[in-house]
């Protein structure tokens, strides 16, 4: 009798390290979001990206001043234009200790409350209407993932503040996306909220999610259709804000 040859069993792939997801995320997202649909876990890309923010907020309030972007909305909103100085000034007196406090408190809340809704819209998507065997701490721990070049982006922004100084918009602070080239005064609200909204990190964020969803989806979620469940609730949101800026600023 002729022995049977060995078998030898592929080797289990050694999990990543953060570093490495992090990294990974980056220049090598189909194999990094293989590892986190594995091991799904989301904590430290959350710290990083709230700190990111932080970071960013403390050096605006160092070099800006939140009484500056209060002024401006005061002086843009047809409802406070015409106010008498005095009054305009408590207003920004007023307008000035909120933002500040809701800037940094405000971040903490909204970052983890937005994400853990998104990941329950695409999961209901992915899972309820395209039948890809995900879970939610896997759409969770992709969502998360997908937003660290948020952290790049707070980066670029800290650069712009130290070199605009009083002159940095906070509502658009990066020249990624049409609304920078546009006069917010000149420009209608909806216009200017959708041209805002059509932004070259918000399409790398989209791309890096549905690169994951397709990934924890397996052979059941093309990319096509991990793409059309991130566009559809994202065109809807956009279009949604759009037009409230148009009806009610």
């Amino acid at each position: 009798m002729t022995p049977e040859a060995p078998q030898y069993s592929e080797m289990p792939q050694p999990p990543l390290s953060e570093v490495s997801r992090i990294t990974g995320v980056l220049f090598e997202p189909t194999k990094t979001f293989e590892d986190i649909a594995e091991r799904p876990r989301w904590l430290v890309p959350m710290l990083l990206i709230l700190v990111s923010v932080w970071a960013m907020l403390a050096i605006f309030t160092q070099r800006v001043g939140w009484e500056t972007v209060v002024r401006e909305q005061m002086e843009r909103s047809p409802r406070t234009a015409n106010l008498p100085a005095d009054q305009r000034e408590q207003g920004v007196a007023m307008g000035t200790k909120f933002a500040a406090v809701a800037g940094f408190g405000g971040t903490a809340i909204v970052i983890p409350v937005s994400y853990l809704l998104v990941s329950a819209v695409l999961l209901g998507i992915a899972a309820g209407m395209l039948s890809a065997p995900v879970k939610f701490k896997q759409v969770f721990a992709v969502v998360c993932y997908s937003h660290i070049p948020m952290i790049l982006s707070s980066a670029l922004a800290i650069v712009v503040i130290f070199l605009k100084g009083s002159e940095f918009n906070m509502q658009n602070p990066l020249m990624f996306n049409p609304a920078a080239a546009m006069d917010p005064l000149a420009t209608s609200k909806f216009v200017y909220s959708l041209a805002s909204s059509i932004d070259l990190f918000s399409f790398w964020v989209i791309y890096l999610i549905a690169t994951g969803l397709h990934v924890a989806g397996g052979k059941k979620l093309s990319f096509g259709s991990a793409l059309f469940a991130v566009i559809l609730p994202w065109a809807i949101y956009v279009l949604g804000k759009s037009a409230a800026a148009g009806m009610f600023s």
